[in-house]
């Protein structure tokens, strides 16, 4: 059994590192707060922007449609682009995103295709390089603690470049959103070519556009692959914050568990050696 002296200690370090969880949740709480309110003023843009596509869309002909918008009819390379984080103590959040993306992978090379990856996360990485190392094009770590729309048309016009080159013929995008503070969800989107069935087509599509529906669309398909990229890294973001409070909580109140029940051990020894020690007094009094 272990000594008193042990059982301080231990409990002594199991309070400072409750403290510790105790203070990454409530930070984790503060950056989850912003982190939230920026998913949601960058949504509506988002989702405006596919809503003006889809419009224009609507207006042209195949002949004319820009190559980000129709794509290539044989699709043979895959890119998907994995967005995680680049700290752990999070849950499984990149755990489940890295499962989910070994499926996708397994599931495009069944079709005969073959997979492209680009990470943007340290800790995605660090996952899927183990069993697909030769497979990672692109890594961009340390980026989502700072994550700004330039660093997203950063990554966005590395992509266009890369389709129109014809390194890949689709790209995918996978990231995690939340939705709520206890679960985060795997979400996968196509942002090459743009997928017009996947938003809302609205009354745009019967507007006349100046100068024409295809010099508008060359201008703002691009801009459309940097603002998903955008929205994947601040959803993703987000999650994060909400996976490690959730976490730290845990991490909490089993600390507080675990302080009971050495309170306990350190209790019960400290009376045993009370117990004992009388004993030794009595049984030396008796034989005097």
């Amino acid at each position: 059994m272990p000594s008193l002296k042990d059982l301080r200690l231990r409990i002594k370090s199991v309070k400072n590192t409750q403290q510790i969880t105790k203070t990454m949740k409530t930070v984790a709480a503060a950056k989850m707060v912003r982190a939230r309110e920026a998913c949601e003023n960058a949504r509506p843009y988002t989702d405006r922007l596919g809503q003006v596509i889809a419009g224009l869309n609507a207006n042209l002909s195949g002949q004319d449609a820009p190559l980000l918008l129709q794509g290539r009819e044989e699709v043979k390379t895959v890119r998907l682009i994995a967005f995680g984080s680049d700290r752990g103590l999070c849950g499984g959040m990149n755990t489940n995103l890295a499962r989910r993306a070994e499926q996708l992978i397994k599931a495009w090379e069944a079709e005969g295709k073959q997979v492209q990856i680009v990470t943007v996360g340290r800790k995605i990485n660090d996952l899927l390089k183990s069993g697909n190392r030769e497979k990672i094009v692109q890594s961009y770590n340390d980026m989502m603690k700072e994550i700004s729309y330039t660093l997203a048309a950063q990554i966005g016009a590395r992509m266009v470049e890369d389709f129109e080159a014809e390194l890949c013929d689709e790209v995918f995008i996978l990231y995690s959103f939340s939705l709520n503070v206890m679960k985060q969800d795997p979400t996968l989107r196509s942002i090459i070519p743009f997928k017009a069935e996947e938003n809302i087509t609205t009354t745009d599509a019967a507007r006349e556009y100046e100068p024409s529906e295809s010099a508008i669309l060359d201008v703002i398909l691009p801009k459309n692959v940097n603002q998903q990229i955008l929205s994947a890294m601040l959803e993703t973001y987000s999650s994060e914050q909400g996976a490690r409070m959730t976490a730290m909580d845990s991490a909490t109140r089993n600390a507080g568990d675990m302080i009971k029940r050495l309170t306990v051990d350190y209790n019960r020894s400290r009376q045993a050696q009370i117990t004992k020690e009388l004993i030794e007094i009595i049984s030396g009094a008796e034989a005097v």
